[in-house]
Formats: structure tokens, sequence, C-alpha cells
């Protein structure tokens, strides 16, 4: 089993996010021995938002191709493959203004790929990475969850949600901390929550591979 540990964070070891995504990555990998476990993080190796240049792999095959266009191209490939070979994802998303940061966009924008992770059929799109598991540790330093307006402003979760659905991965659990920024009580109650649920979650996966196994 392949598990790719993704951190978005700009906060380096003061952030809460990576400090989930590591505990759910360790967790998992415990409960499943083996787990192969590959790193990416992109606070430090941003892709670059897509241009004219990081739009090659999107063009008709047989272009011509430019030297950075070919460049770029080969950042998209490594990307798009390391997600397809991965069985599980991990990955840190903190709310930044009230969506993800702009670094998890540039490399979402990279592996969403025609004919990769999606193709359209004449019943519109189909995802093609199917059979994942996703596990957004989702961090938040206000609490959105518990109002209807604050579920309104939250672009986080929910475009998190519909993307990787869009890529065929009906399998996306949240372990959420919100509240981290409104004192020190509420942060250390917020992570010992997204504890809880991050090994609940865990637990979950492990019961379904073994009904899984045994069908």
């Amino acid at each position: 089993m392949k598990l790719l540990h993704i951190d978005s964070s700009i906060l380096s070891t003061n952030s809460v996010s990576r400090q989930m995504t590591a505990q759910i990555a360790q967790e998992w990998a415990a409960a499943y021995p083996g787990t192969q476990v590959d790193y990416l993080d992109l606070a430090v190796d941003t892709p670059s938002h897509l241009s004219a240049e990081s739009l090659g792999f999107r063009l008709p095959a047989g272009t011509d191709l430019s030297d950075v266009q070919k460049r770029e191209n080969a950042v998209s490939e490594a990307l798009v493959s390391q997600f397809l070979a991965a069985d599980v994802i991990v990955v840190g998303a903190p709310l930044y203004n009230f969506s993800i940061p702009s670094q998890l966009k540039s490399w979402i924008d990279r592996v969403a790929q025609v004919g990769r992770t999606f193709k359209y059929t004449e019943k519109g799109p189909q995802g093609l990475a199917g059979g994942k598991t996703v596990i957004v540790a989702s961090s938040r330093g206000g609490v959105y969850s518990t109002s209807e307006g604050g579920r309104a402003m939250e672009h986080q979760e929910s475009y998190l949600q519909t993307v990787f659905g869009f890529f065929g991965i009906s399998d996306v659990r949240f372990v959420r901390a919100e509240g981290v920024a409104m004192g020190e009580a509420a942060k250390t109650q917020a992570l010992e929550g997204a504890a809880l649920q991050a090994r609940a979650a865990i637990a979950q996966a492990a019961n379904q591979s073994q009904a899984a196994l045994a069908a």
C-alpha cells in the first residue's frame, strides 16, 4: 500500500494542519504495516500556477513544445503519476481566506488532467482515479461548521470534496480542527477532537478493507 502525505501550510513547525497530517500518516502506517509513505511539501516544492508555459499537458499530442513547456510538462507528469500511484492520500489543508492555500490549488491544477484523472463522455465527466482513500486534515482558526453563515463562507472542505469526487474518489474523509486561533484551551480541545476523528477514520477504513477482502 502506498500513502501520499501532502502538506500545504506555510507556517512550518507552527502549523496545526502539519501536526495533524503527521499524526494521521503515522497512525495509518501503524495500522497497515508495510505502508510506503511518499511525502510532498507544497510550501517548499510549489508547482507554478498555470500559465501558457505550464499548459503543455493540455495541448494535443504532437504539438511542438518549447523547452520551458517541456520542463513544466515534466513537473505535471511527476505530480499526476505520484498521485495516481497512491492508494491513500493524506492532505493538509488549512483554511486561508475562506479557501485553500494557493500552493494546494496549484497542485490540484497539475493533477487535474483529461485522460489521467478524469475524462469527458457523452453523459458528462467521469473520474478516473477511483478506489483511493483521501483523508483531509482541515484546520481553521475560527468555527465555521456550526452555523449556516459559517458554512456559507467555507470554500475549503466543500471544494476539496468536489474536486476529489470529480476525480472519481468517493471515499473522502475530513478530520477537522477548528477554532484553533481562539485561545490555547480551544486549540487543545480542537486537536484532541481531531485526533479522535483521525483514529475513527482509520479504523473505519480498516473495517471496510477487511469486509471487502471477505466478500
